[in-house]
């Protein structure tokens, strides 16, 4: 259980020191970055707690203004996903049983949960889509168009070494996963 997260942990710390690591890192969240970094800028001074709050209150209204204007000139790009790389591979489903994962069905190789939208990847596709990475799936035999079509998935989990050129879809039920079998898949990087 602790040694997918062990091996997350390890992978932050060397991609923050700019050391290489053996496992790809969650990429870095620059949305989040600036959120912090313009929260920092606009904090209010020490003042009485009515003033703190109502300047914390302003501070507030501002960064929700500045976050409309911004995803207003940025919806049009949200609702047309510009794409990048891309890979066919072969599709499986998986749900969360001990037989079919590790010893810790529910964790994924990053240390979230398994929820639909989860998808792993076999190591060699890891280096194209690292962890993190917002995929869309398109099934090449035309069966699950509807079920896939405009759902977003991440690469969260891993798939055992042996697999190579591999996308295992994650699925709430085992009935759902024999259902949908194994496929050509065509896998492609949402920017």
């Amino acid at each position: 259980m602790l040694q997918p997260l062990i091996r997350w942990t390890r992978a932050v710390l060397f991609s923050l020191a700019g050391v290489a690591s053996a496992t790809p890192a969650l990429p870095a969240s620059t949305v989040a970055t600036n959120a912090v970094r313009d929260a920092l800028s606009t904090a209010p001074t020490a003042t009485p707690a009515a003033t703190q709050a109502q300047s914390a209150a302003q501070v507030r209204a501002e960064a929700v203004a500045r976050a409309d204007t911004s995803s207003a000139s940025s919806d049009t790009v949200a609702l047309t996903p510009i794409r990048g790389k891309t890979a066919i591979a072969r599709s499986t489903a998986y749900n969360s049983v001990p037989g079919q994962t590790d010893s810790t069905p529910f964790i994924t190789a990053t240390g979230t949960r398994t929820r639909p939208g989860v998808v792993a990847l076999s190591r060699d596709l890891l280096r194209t889509f690292p962890y993190g990475t917002k995929v869309m799936i398109e099934d090449l035999s035309g069966k699950y168009t509807n079920m896939l079509k405009g759902r977003v998935f991440i690469v969260e989990d891993t798939m055992a070494a042996r697999k190579t050129n591999s996308v295992d879809i994650w699925m709430a039920t085992r009935s759902e996963a024999l259902n949908w079998g194994a496929r050509q898949i065509r896998i492609t990087a949402v920017r």
